[in-house]
């Protein structure tokens, strides 16, 4: 990665005001489609979500200096803590609208994780730091976190499996044939042309968007963590927090990664200017705070990396646009119930290859980090993480009491990974030294963008 690249800078400021706002419509446009995608799937607000998207991005531009062009979108990872959470909120009798402020606070935790790593890294350096973060550890979290939440995909598909089949092929064939756009938004395409299908087969009910108005506020309190603690289940919370936080381990990892593949694209080096502490920071805060009013957390996008490479504009202020547009788009409630009726067989068919993908971004993990698995040290980790995530998962009603609180098949994975990889010899793990291994974590989004403008 090479230092300041004057030229691109200067390219960049010499666009119009026109040309700089389409360029930022291109980036909202990048992001849309995997950022709602999160509260569909959760039953989180569509509308909290893209106003703490563009929030979550101007956030971050603060925290670095308003260097990195980076767009802070809805993050895949937490979709198997939000459902863990949930699961068992309504096993004590809420309703899910009830349980997901649970699962907010355990978010918010997660991205209070950013904050200590952040200040290790600025004490430590990343080397040192990243020796307890392996890929041996990390991508196998990553492999399970999808296998765990594929039962749901494949409930949802049920409900019409020829939509959900379409969503599917149209994802494939734009992902696998498309140029240019078309191949940075497969998923958005998918979701569009497998919903108009079930729309045109009279399969939605659009009786919600005609009553929705066109403005309103993004933000309801009995949506928010805040409203837990009006009448608060602590063992709940406990709960929640202990599901949650480790899965911050493998968007810390994410973070990390993204940042180095920003740093690629642009051939500035943000790792060190302004420094992965301050980008970690900009994206923790950025993640809490959502947590807090109901949105989900937040990451770097992979998407809006993609078009960096393709328009070889670099200037940060076009993403801050793009964060501007989304904030707006957040206050119009007839958007938000034109995603709330969307039918499940569509988001069952678009889960089934997103689940799929975030497993694959693990076993990319493991094989672009040349992961020894001759070892016996290796194959001992990543074995105990896989089955007993997914063994708890599907074998245990989705997690394991301990005490007055439950750990989820994920929480007892990571931390036994982390566990074994920290008091087993044998340890050769070392950040730096394989840029392509760096970024092979990115699941921001569904499909690794960066290699788009080759096309």
């Amino acid at each position: 990665m090479s230092q300041e690249s004057p030229v691109a800078i200067y390219d960049a400021r010499t666009l119009g005001k026109a040309k700089m706002t389409i360029l930022g419509v291109q980036h909202l446009f990048a992001m849309f489609g995997a950022t709602i995608l999160v509260p569909v799937i959760t039953g989180l607000s569509v509308s909290a979500t893209l106003l703490f998207a563009g929030l979550g991005t101007l956030i971050f531009h603060a925290c670095t200096k308003f260097r990195v062009p980076a767009f802070l979108g809805s993050s895949f990872a937490f979709l198997g803590g939000y459902a863990a959470v949930t699961q068992m909120g309504m096993a004590n009798g809420l309703t899910l609208e009830q349980a997901l402020p649970y699962a907010c606070i355990g978010v918010f935790f997660a991205g209070l994780m950013y904050f200590i790593l952040a200040a290790l890294f600025a004490a430590y350096g990343a080397k040192k730091v990243m020796r307890f973060f392996p890929p041996v550890v990390v991508g196998p979290i990553i492999i399970a976190i999808g296998l765990c939440l594929s039962g749901s995909a494949i409930q949802n598909c049920c409900q019409n499996w020829w939509i959900a089949i379409l969503a599917i092929a149209i994802i494939i064939v734009c992902n696998i044939w498309g140029r240019g756009m078309i191949k940075i938004v497969p998923i958005l395409l998918g979701v569009l042309g497998s919903y108009l299908v079930a729309s045109i087969c009279g399969l939605v009910d659009w009786a919600p968007v005609k009553e929705a108005a066109w403005v309103g506020l993004p933000i309801k309190y009995e949506n928010t963590a805040l409203a837990v603690f009006d009448n608060p289940d602590w063992g709940l919370i406990v709960a929640a927090i202990i599901a949650i936080l480790p899965i911050s381990l493998a968007t810390m990892v994410e973070h990390i990664g993204d940042i180095c593949a920003i740093s690629s694209t642009t051939g500035i080096n943000y790792l060190e200017n302004p420094g992965l502490h301050r980008t970690l920071m900009g994206d923790g805060l950025a993640t809490s705070i959502a947590a807090i009013f109901g949105a989900p957390a937040n990451t770097t996008y992979g998407e809006n990396t993609g078009v960096l490479n393709i328009t070889r504009v670099f200037d940060p202020r076009v993403i801050r646009m793009a964060a501007v547009f989304a904030i707006i788009l957040s206050f119009c409630p007839k958007f938000a119930e034109i995603i709330a009726v969307m039918p499940a067989a569509t988001i069952g068919g678009v889960s089934l290859v997103l689940y799929g993908m975030i497993s694959s971004v693990g076993v990319r993990n493991v094989v672009e980090n040349q992961v020894d698995f001759t070892e016996s040290r290796n194959l001992i980790i990543a074995a105990l993480i896989l089955t007993l995530s997914i063994g708890i998962k599907y074998g245990a009603n989705d997690a394991v009491s301990i005490g007055f609180t439950s750990l989820s098949g994920l929480a007892v994975a990571a931390l036994v990974g982390i566990i074994l990889n920290a008091i087993l010899p044998g340890n050769t793990y070392e950040f730096g030294k394989s840029e392509l291994g760096d970024k092979s974590v990115n699941f921001g989004g569904p499909f690794k963008k960066d290699d788009a403008a080759k096309d």
